[in-house]
């Protein structure tokens, strides 16, 4: 009866040809190693219906209940033995060599190194090559390196569903790859074992789309904030000995962010209008773009994050100011001027109108930024089609855009045209973000023109002029 319950319900050769093989239906799957990762995985093979077995150098130095009951642990040479096809190498690739022992054991078998490297600029082999040296009989596939301990155990569908997979064999790879798909992931399979080193680092790499408009962003607020200490505290010190360092901590950072959001977001549809242009000058979708301009392009997501993150930094520091000490001194300060002299504060129906729209147009920016901000998130903007989200990152972007103008033209309001903007012949710091964000507005309003927009609407659409045309026949 044992031995029916253990036979399959069909033979491999009435089963379908991408069937999984007998070892992965009814598998034994070995891990050697038993630290964090190796638990981890452990619990999402046993999860998905895999019989584990755990194999360590000193089983007794194991805590009970650290692996699940359902786990077996035996010595390294034990769970060797007892794996059908599939070995995974959970240690440190140093150890590697304390295992040259068990070649025989292992032979035939696929190892799956799931190290990562020591360092970003690795030098000779990979952690994977340098295996498959040590085991030339086994069959090595790189995998499950850029999946952390927590996606394991909460599942791939609370984290990156990718596993990126490299070998030189595809009959191990094939194992591999079915093996993940039974465990809920993605298999990306970036081919020969070569590339090993390139996934090998991409666990180490720090936020690398990031790291340009994170840049950008922090020279903007340097530059804004610089702007602020020469013209509003520095200069005044300096030419009329009027002390306003206080205003270090929180008024400049306040005046600088909205500043340095407003550029950023100009920053967002800047490259897409200037390769518009490129493409009505050029007359053809088909030339390609400069190297700097297509990364430009690819890193504007990180900008109108980074554009909302300090909009909304705005936002709440704005909520603070009137919390401040130096706001209650000065309110205090002008009702007992009034209470002294008599006087009444006339009804400044202008100045209430410039408060009320300038406060309102921020209001509405900051919520479609929100908006945004929200649909580039990969779980919302995958349930969009191509169109509505064209539409939110495009349309209500450009209206974000707008909004914030207003807002800072509102805040402005006539001052501009007033010399005492202008203290020590430099203008106020709100007039220069302003002015990149207009351009940006002007060109697309162009662009919006009906002899722009039908011309660029079909070379988008495959046409070209007849100099590109001429000259493709040429080639």
């Amino acid at each position: 009866m044992a031995e029916d319950m253990t036979t399959p319900l069909l033979s491999d050769s009435e089963g379908p040809a991408d069937a999984l093989p007998v070892c992965l239906t009814s598998p034994t799957v070995a891990i050697l190693g038993s630290g964090d990762f190796a638990r981890s995985l452990a619990l999402r093979l046993v999860a998905s219906g895999v019989r584990v077995v755990v194999g360590s150098r000193c089983v007794n130095r194991i805590p009970s209940g650290l692996f699940p009951d359902a786990v077996e642990l035996r010595n390294q040479e034990g769970a060797v033995s007892q794996a059908v096809c599939l070995v995974f190498m959970a240690l440190f690739p140093e150890h590697y060599c304390s295992l040259l022992g068990l070649q025989s054991a292992l032979a035939g078998k696929v190892l799956v190194d799931v190290s990562n490297a020591a360092e970003m600029n690795i030098h000779g082999l990979s952690n994977a090559e340098r295996l498959a040296e040590l085991f030339p009989n086994s069959l090595v596939v790189k995998g499950f390196n850029t999946v952390s301990t927590w996606e394991l155990q909460t599942g791939a569908h609370d984290g990156s569903r990718q596993v990126l997979i490299c070998s030189n064999s595809t009959e191990g790879k094939k194992k591999v790859v079915q093996l993940a798909r039974q465990m809920g992931f993605h298999p990306v399979d970036m081919g020969g074992l070569s590339a090993a080193r390139e996934i090998e680092v991409a666990p180490l790499r720090l936020l690398p789309s990031w790291s340009g408009p994170v840049v950008v962003t922090f020279l903007l607020f340097l530059f804004f904030y610089g702007y602020g200490v020469l013209l509003g505290i520095l200069l005044p010190f300096l030419a009329q000995g009027h002390n306003a360092f206080y205003r270090l901590a929180l008024d400049l950072v306040n005046e600088s962010l909205p500043a340095v959001a407003l550029v950023t977001l100009a920053l967002v549809y800047f490259p897409g209008l200037f390769a518009a242009w490129l493409q009505l000058w050029s007359g053809t979708k088909y030339r390609r773009f400069p190297s700097w301009l297509d990364n430009w392009l690819q890193r504007r997501k990180q900008l109108g994050l980074l554009s909302f993150l300090g909009a909304a930094l705005h936002g709440v520091y704005s909520l603070c100011l009137p919390l401040r000490r130096i706001s209650l001194h000065r309110i205090v300060n002008t009702a007992y001027k009034q209470v002294k002299a008599g006087t009444e504060e006339p009804w400044d129906e202008l100045g209430v109108w410039r408060s009320e729209l300038y406060l309102s147009c921020g209001v509405l920016g900051l919520g479609v930024l929100s908006l945004l901000a929200v649909t580039s998130l990969p779980s919302v903007g995958n349930t969009l089609n191509w169109r509505e989200f064209t539409f939110v990152q495009s349309g209500l972007g450009y209206i974000a855009l707008t909004l914030s103008i207003m807002h800072t033209l509102f805040f402005g309001w006539d001052f501009a045209f007033h010399i005492e903007a202008y203290p020590f012949y430099m203008p106020p710091s709100y007039l220069l973000a302003v002015v990149l964000p207009c351009i940006v507005l002007v060109c697309r309003c162009f662009l919006l023109l009906p002899c722009i927009f039908t011309r660029l609407t079909r070379i988008r659409r495959g046409w070209e002029s007849k100099r590109n045309f001429a000259l493709h026949r040429l080639r």
